[in-house]
């Protein structure tokens, strides 16, 4: 009952934010800063849970809630929560406090929509990490998309309609090509076994057609990665980001892009195991193209919000490839980067936002000697941005060498391109650093710097990142399981090693 609860809660506090605008036009924001520390209570016992029995995937969940929904079509309201799906919930409401404290001052128009929308992103996402009926996925799915089109479209900046009409199209489209998939697997499984169940447990491991579950496989993975955003179907994440509030920024970035990795981990590849072999060489050569031509375009950009955007595209490639090298270290190392780059890069759309709040601008030429002006905020984002990229010690490098040390051993041609992007990305980033906190400052100019609620949220992150970059391994020793499950079914040859203490 604890994840219907944590939903629950997140529903229910958005639609008391949006009644509250009523009474006072502040209230909306402390009701959402009480009903995400609701939720936070709610997960810490999560973390005390036993496993349960193994499953027919291999792994071992935690907790496990079936209620029959719709049983006419198969359909129940079925959850579960093992160690990955509870590290993805955690970030979401960790990062859900995030995106509100950085929109605390921003917004004036129709606050108590703002905050419902905000939370009932929150809502669709966790429902999305729980939902182990592919029917509810589906419909979680969607709840995430329809709060997060309305922060880009009546909250965004100068071509909001243009960016989140966009956002729109490309997650819908792929999103209808993942529903026809849901539907023909659920069909073709009630072929083979008599029995019509959305349950993802009774879905896995079918003895499928080889051509049939390579156009099965094929929906769910262009669904997932348009969301991640893998090349080439990244183009609407730059515009997106640009034209978004913060909030939606930090949320986006730090979440939303997760639930895409996290499809491919939980659904496509034990779905399809022998589909997703067969498609791995293609995945990880896209990955390392969006690595390498996502830190080429943010380095050609002046705008700050489009620079870090298309950062997440080449880091997101990171991921892409350890999923689909299909080895133990990869696919740990693809979870440590989830993670790390929704930290660093929602710190970053959070720094962008509040110099945009203060200078009313994106461009990094109209910036220069910020550190003068906020010694702060140049500090904190001097350490963001190396996190970013890839300075050891710090929860992104752990990702990003696990993945290519994997993935020398799978594709060495692969793996050497997909570097490059290390040593593009430790350029823009630099320069981006010279051109706005370094230099000579602006005569006459009078900044705010970060206030002592965005240094304790930036101080947070920064703890949070520091003790992945230098302890990783209780993240490691919780999704250990949930990947072990994953690599029985890609690789039934193999044996599991994963990254030990």
């Amino acid at each position: 009952m604890l994840v219907i609860a944590l939903i629950g809660v997140l529903i229910a506090g958005g639609l008391i934010a949006w009644l509250s605008e009523g009474w006072n036009r502040d209230w909306p924001k402390w009701v959402s800063l009480v009903t995400i520390f609701l939720a936070a209570i709610l997960i810490v016992p999560m973390f005390s849970l036993q496993p349960l029995v193994h499953q027919p995937d291999h792994s071992e969940w935690l907790l496990i809630y079936d209620y029959p929904w719709i049983p006419r079509f198969g359909i129940s309201f079925l959850l579960g929560l093992d160690g990955l799906s509870l590290l993805m919930v955690a970030l979401t409401v960790f990062l859900g406090l995030v995106a509100l404290i950085s929109s605390w001052d921003e917004i004036d128009k129709r606050p108590g929509f703002f905050q419902f929308n905000l939370l009932w992103t929150l809502a669709g996402v966790v429902g999305v990490f729980v939902a182990l009926d592919l029917f509810l996925f589906f419909f979680f799915w969607e709840v995430m998309l329809i709060p997060m089109y309305l922060l880009i479209a009546i909250w965004g900046h100068e071509r909001r309609a243009y960016a989140s009409m966009k956002f729109f199209l490309f997650t819908q489209i792929s999103g209808l090509l993942m529903l026809v998939s849901i539907l023909a697997l659920v069909l073709f499984a009630e072929a083979l076994t008599g029995k019509l169940s959305f349950n993802y447990f009774d879905l896995v491991d079918l003895p499928l057609d080889e051509s049939l579950s390579w156009w099965l496989m094929l929906g769910f993975f262009i669904a997932f990665v348009v969301k991640l955003p893998g090349f080439p179907f990244h183009t609407w994440l730059p515009d997106a980001h640009t034209q978004a509030p913060t909030a939606a920024s930090v949320l986006l970035a730090g979440i939303l892009l997760k639930t895409g990795a996290y499809g491919l981990i939980r659904f496509t590849l034990p779905l399809f195991p022998g589909a997703a072999n067969d498609i791995a060489h293609v995945a990880m050569l896209l990955g390392a193209i969006g690595v390498v031509y996502g830190a080429i375009q943010a380095f050609s950009q002046d705008d700050f919000k489009r620079l870090v955007a298309y950062s997440s595209v080449s880091h997101m490639g990171f991921v892409l490839i350890g999923i689909y090298a299909l080895q133990e270290i990869t696919l740990q190392g693809s979870v440590m980067q989830m993670v790390a780059h929704g930290i660093s890069t929602a710190a970053l759309f959070m720094i962008a936002g509040a110099l945009q709040h203060r200078l009313h601008t994106r461009d990094m030429n109209k910036m220069g000697g910020l550190w003068m002006d906020m010694p702060r905020m140049g500090a904190i984002a001097l350490f963001f941005i190396v996190a970013s990229l890839g300075m050891p010690g710090l929860g992104n490098f752990v990702g990003e060498f696990l993945v290519l040390m994997g993935a020398f051993q799978v594709d060495l041609h692969i793996a050497v391109f997909a570097a490059l992007g290390l040593i593009t990305a430790a350029v823009y980033s630099l320069i981006a650093m010279q051109k706005v906190f370094q230099g000579t400052p602006t005569q006459g100019r009078s900044l705010a710097d970060f206030n002592s609620r965005e240094v304790s949220t930036m101080l947070l992150m920064m703890i949070g990142l520091t003790l992945l970059g230098i302890h990783p391994q209780p993240v490691f020793d919780m999704v250990e399981p949930t990947l072990r499950g994953v690599f029985t079914l890609t690789s039934p040859a193999g044996t599991w090693l994963g990254v030990s203490p």
